[in-house]
């Protein structure tokens, strides 16, 4: 395994890959992620809420060996971040400013989803009732992204977006989503899709039971096997006891399988809030799950399936010496020789920076 540090920095609080997403074409990486002021004394998250935040996309052409990172190149409605309004106070917030011009708008012209530089982010506002969420979309590797367009409210409640997607074809895509339930607590997935380029979407089927109060199924991660069928990772909450659930659909997502438990932490502290996981399947057929541990001592971990997702081996520990369990939140993806590339926040100590790193490695 080689450790490779992605954005680094004194004071500042880097985090949250998985809210962003990350692609590959070959060698050529992207990752997206949030740079925040650090404040050691503001808990679980030491951010300071009271200093906007910056998304930041990091770039490697040497297949995650080496990267140079900047701001987001896309329209940001106000001139604020994406998906991070549960990090600052209000006056920096960006629902404060989506009806603005620089709000978004509706899609006019078809995307073709197969195009071979294509890639696809989801954002929201927050996490609140009826947070709002949107898309863009890059035909140039993410080096300019055209955006931001409007999604219906799928789900009256609200809907809190992470980039997850499958491409079926050009004109077909399926999108994984967390909605608010409906006593307003984020919580429930669910599956929308296109089939006209992304000129109109429909909500496509719930993924798991409706759960109430803190109990929560969100963050999903996809992943169409070779198969056909699609298996979701889910991130779950019950009480205290937190989870890592797959769910699969043999249907392009219309229907879904019984959960199975892919993943169980053991720390049910009341802050431990569980991590999501990404999937990834390799060349051989395999899947992989890679998920941020925060049990102590604090790791970003995998484990590997050689049935399609059904059962999983032992715990493969990418990562170790967490300083505290602020950590995790990862993507995967394969470089142009296989090598999987596992990106993540994390922190070698409770007091200092968080910053994103990577793992490069071969299960």
């Amino acid at each position: 395994m080689e450790q490779v540090t992605i954005f680094r920095e004194p004071g500042k609080f880097a985090g949250w890959p998985a809210n962003y997403g990350m692609w590959a074409w070959g060698d050529e990486l992207v990752v997206g992620f949030t740079v925040s002021t650090f404040n050691a004394n503001s808990g679980f998250h030491a951010r300071d809420r009271s200093q906007p935040t910056t998304t930041t996309m990091a770039r490697s052409l040497d297949g995650g060996r080496t990267w140079a990172y900047g701001p987001f190149p896309g329209r940001l409605p106000g001139g604020r971040a994406l998906s991070a309004d549960e990090h600052m106070i209000r006056g920096l917030k960006l629902e404060e400013v989506m009806d603005g011009p620089e709000g978004p708008t509706v899609l006019t012209e078809k995307i073709d989803f197969t195009h071979p530089d294509f890639a696809f982010m989801a954002a929201r506002t927050g996490l609140e009732p009826g947070v709002q969420s949107f898309f863009y979309f890059s035909y140039d590797r993410a080096k300019s992204w055209q955006g931001p367009f409007k999604w219906p409210q799928f789900v009256w409640a609200g809907v809190a977006a992470r980039t997850d997607y499958v491409v079926v074809n050009q004109d077909h895509l399926i999108v994984f989503l967390t909605a608010n339930k409906f006593d307003g607590e984020e919580g429930r997935v669910f599956a929308a899709e296109t089939l006209d380029g992304g000129l109109s979407w429909k909500f496509l089927s719930w993924i798991g039971e409706e759960l109430w109060g803190k109990d929560h199924g969100i963050m999903p991660a996809s992943l169409m096997l070779k198969n056909g069928d699609i298996l979701v990772v889910v991130r779950a909450g019950h009480g205290h006891d937190y989870t890592m659930e797959t769910y699969r659909s043999r249907d392009l997502g219309r229907t879904w399988g019984p959960m199975q438990v892919a993943a169980a932490f053991k720390d049910n502290a009341k802050n431990h809030l569980g991590n999501p996981g990404t999937l990834n399947q390799l060349a051989d057929g395999r899947v992989v799950m890679t998920y941020g541990n925060r049990d102590a001592p604090y790791s970003i971990d995998a484990k590997v399936s050689s049935d399609n997702g059904e059962t999983w081996g032992p715990t493969i520990v990418l990562r170790s010496g967490g300083g505290s369990h602020d950590l995790g939140y990862p993507r995967t993806v394969a470089a142009a020789d296989g090598t999987l590339v596992t990106a993540y926040y994390f922190n070698e100590d409770a007091r200092t920076e968080r910053f994103i790193g990577a793992t490069r490695w071969r299960p």
